[in-house]
């Protein structure tokens, strides 16, 4: 798939510019949560056909991407809410906007709008607040997808694969494309659970910068599943930054899964070895007996003050739970503290599997 869209290199280049001049003088605050702001509007069946699915002859509810299309003053609302709170950066509404999420209601044909318009609701919002002396980025979000290339589906035949490298990275790339297009500053694979679907994204947005002639700022941020301190593939926070360093982001971090309490010693471990910027954005806790987060705004900025007066991070911000409440309580707790170091560690060989493997020179 070829584009007729032309790409403002300059403008690319400006963005990218500003970014950097903007994480070398302050930590950088992300935003919150969108699927939680989205529960709390409490739509119905209805609000999310809109007029354009009205006669669709499948349930959409629950598809937070199709808001997207069906109602756009929504999701543009929510990425300003974030903004005012402190956000530097938001997210755009394009987690489960792949094709194979999207097959989930049969909605695969939609991917590239979904990406391109998404990218366009959260541009608007970041230029509604953006000031000279502050600008605001938008990171064009790259989800897990609902499928893993490491790992069997079926416990009963170990080698069988729902999906493949090849068929991630070619929708992985019409995302991206579509991202990219709607004018996003960065792109963000995040929430990986699975590091081959993670270098799949990362394939595919090489390719779209060597078709553009031009580079957009990556970033990266995996999920550790539970307190083995692992990703669902098994491998450890160090393990899983050696597997995408090859791209050079402009930071990895960590994010979802873990409340703040949970997540600090792998985000510590992540910011001994990463050779750039560290991000997190934890959950407002574990989830309770209610599927509810009950780490409030002041209990997580308890938490991210500390990493950033430790100099453990680059980018702070919140998943899961987290509401433009608990963003501004974070934006306050880092204000005027100096961002992380990046480390200049000694020429190593650096490989990885499940576990790091460093060999001096």
């Amino acid at each position: 798939m070829t584009s007729d869209v032309k790409i403002d290199k300059a403008r690319v280049t400006e963005r990218s510019a500003l970014l950097e001049a903007a994480a070398a003088e302050r930590i950088l605050v992300l935003d919150g949560a969108m699927g939680t702001m989205i529960q709390l509007l409490e739509l119905d069946e209805a609000a999310y056909r809109g007029e354009r699915f009205a006669d669709y002859d499948r349930e959409v509810k629950g598809n937070n991407d199709l808001l997207t299309l069906t109602q756009p003053d929504m999701i543009r609302q929510i990425h300003r809410d974030y903004l005012e709170a402190g956000a530097d950066i938001v997210e755009t509404n394009t987690f489960n906007s792949t094709e194979v999420s999207q097959a989930d209601y049969g909605l695969s044909q939609l991917s590239f709008e979904l990406n391109r318009e998404g990218a366009r609701l959260a541009r608007e919002a970041a230029e509604a607040v953006a000031t000279p002396e502050r600008p605001r980025f938008v990171a064009g979000v790259l989800g897990p997808t609902s499928r893993t290339a490491s790992l069997s589906p079926d416990v009963n035949d170990p080698g069988f694969r729902n999906t493949s490298f090849e068929k991630l990275r070619a929708d992985y790339g019409k995302s991206a494309r579509g991202l990219l297009e709607g004018g996003v500053d960065i792109l963000m694979v995040e929430t990986v659970f699975d590091t081959l679907n993670a270098r799949a994204a990362l394939f595919a947005v090489s390719e779209l910068f060597e078709e553009f002639g031009c580079k957009w700022p990556v970033m990266v941020s995996g999920t550790i599943t539970d307190l083995s301190g692992r990703t669902l593939s098994g491998q450890t926070a160090e393990a899983f930054w050696i597997s995408v360093a090859h791209v050079r982001p402009f930071s990895v971090g960590l994010n979802c899964a873990l409340g703040p309490k949970e997540l600090r010693s792998y985000v510590g471990e992540l910011s001994r070895v990463a050779e750039t910027r560290v991000s997190a954005h934890p959950n407002a806790g574990l989830p309770n007996a209610f599927g509810g987060y009950d780490e409030t705004p002041e209990s997580m900025a308890e938490h991210l003050g500390p990493w950033a007066r430790d100099g453990l991070v680059n980018i702070v911000g919140g998943c899961c739970g987290t509401k433009p409440e608990h963003i501004a309580a974070i934006a306050a707790a880092v204000a005027g503290l100096a961002p992380r170091v990046v480390p200049e560690l000694p020429p190593a060989l650096t490989l990885s599997g499940l576990e790091p493997f460093r060999m001096a020179s």
